[in-house]
């Protein structure tokens, strides 16, 4: 064992001693490891960022989510009052709740747009003002930072009641920290029972500047509104379900409530979060394997650059390796001197890879950081996989591109090879 590990160290040095004396030539050789290296790294890297990214921003949003809303049929024509055929109403929403198995909760949502907002001397125009059944809040995962939030009781009693994000206390100047005050939306005055934390959306849901936000109970709007509230409802999805499942169950429900032939296009649309997150994952998957194949490509031509240089080098060195069998070297530990050499040179190149990689890894964070439109790539790393795939892989390609000329050295005649110029 001994003597095995003794020869090791020895092949090794003696492999090192070669790249030291052609430094040039070994950093050429190594040029395409270097490159494939660094490029598999960052690519991974950026890739991983960017579906983090949008995957924690379906989390947020919610990623088991349903939005349902009414459709015309694109092959219909739009008349004056269809809309009123198809917008969902309340005994929609009771059908999916009693119905749907596959669906946890089910609440009714209506925007208020260009609502007038006024607290005291304040006064603001286009406020976004949404009308929530309770389990809207759940939904939307929304945290109630001081008071309470909306109850069944304020929809069923109509109570002039509603919630406030924490952002709307600064900008209508709201005392005691908004909780108990009063506010007077489109002429009509509510108290603000509680308030919510700011939910500031990403770039994926049109997100911006986080502004004021009310929400109020549903049904007190509704009865004001009637036949001119178009709803949308919001739907938590149980856990493991499959979202075609789910989209099919919610259609026959839907369907067979409005009273739909079977020659007629539904008048109800959904989108279905997880759907496109699933999309998301697998278009990130392809990415990275498309990638990792270009990149594989790089690192096999920079495999037959490195067999080329030792193919040379064992030209160089046939007097040297003549000699070294005609005292009694074992073609075996000849093939081994060659084969170590161009792994070690493999490896190095990957080494060197891996910290431009990282360096360019380091750029895009401080690029995420200080740029809000590269924001995804804060959170760039290397995975410890890419780190082992790639140092894996150049020792491979040492090893594959490395074994002929190790073995055309160890098949080498001593009596040849001492004959040569």
């Amino acid at each position: 064992m001994a003597m095995l590990i003794r020869l090791f160290v020895q092949t090794v040095l003696s492999a090192i001693q070669q790249m030291i004396a052609n430094k040039v030539r070994a950093f050429l050789t190594t040029l395409g490891i270097i490159i494939g290296v660094w490029a598999i790294t960052a690519v991974i890297a950026a890739v991983t960022a960017l579906n983090g990214f949008v995957l924690k921003q379906f989390e947020d949003f919610g990623s088991n989510r349903i939005e349902l809303w009414g459709q015309l049929p694109r092959s219909q024509r739009f008349t004056r009052n269809d809309w009123q055929r198809v917008r969902l109403t309340l005994s929609d929403a009771d059908a999916i709740r009693k119905n749907a198995k596959s669906i946890e909760m089910v609440a009714l949502t209506s925007n208020l747009r260009g609502s007038r907002v006024r607290a005291g001397e304040i006064e603001q125009g286009g406020v976004r003002v949404t009308c929530i059944e309770p389990q809207f809040l759940d939904i939307d995962k929304r945290v109630v930072l001081r008071g309470r939030p909306l109850a069944e009781s304020d929809s069923t009693d109509e109570l002039p009641v509603c919630i406030v994000n924490d952002r709307a206390i600064d900008e209508l100047r709201l005392n005691n920290g908004g909780v108990g005050e009063y506010i007077t939306i489109n002429d009509r005055r509510f108290l603000i029972v509680g308030v919510m934390e700011t939910k500031v959306m990403g770039p994926m849901f049109g997100g911006d500047d986080a502004q004021t936000e009310i929400l109020v109970p549903f049904r007190q709007v509704y009865k004001l509104q009637g036949q001119f509230f178009w709803i949308q409802a919001a739907m938590k999805m149980k856990p493991g379900n499959e979202v075609e499942d789910v989209k099919e169950e919610i259609r026959f429900i839907l369907r067979k409530h409005r009273m739909l032939k079977p020659e007629e296009e539904d008048t109800f649309e959904m989108f279905i979060f997880e759907s496109v997150l699933r999309n998301m994952r697998a278009m990130a998957s392809g990415l990275t394997a498309a990638a990792s194949i270009l990149v594989g490509i790089s690192l096999l031509v920079g495999g037959v650059g490195i067999m080329n240089i030792m193919l040379v080098s064992v030209s160089e060195r046939t007097r040297e390796i003549g000699l070294r069998k005609a005292l009694g070297a074992n073609p075996l530990v000849v093939l081994l001197q060659f084969l170590i050499e161009a792994i070690i040179l493999c490896l190095m190149g990957g080494l060197i890879g891996l910290l431009f990689g990282q360096l360019t890894v380091l750029g895009m964070q401080a690029a995420g950081r200080s740029n809000e439109s590269f924001s995804a790539m804060s959170t760039a790393e290397i995975p410890t996989s890419a780190i082992a795939l790639a140092l894996g892989f150049s020792a491979g390609v040492g090893i594959i591109f490395g074994m002929w000329p190790a073995i055309k050295a160890a098949r080498l005649d001593p009596i040849e090879a001492l004959r040569h110029e």
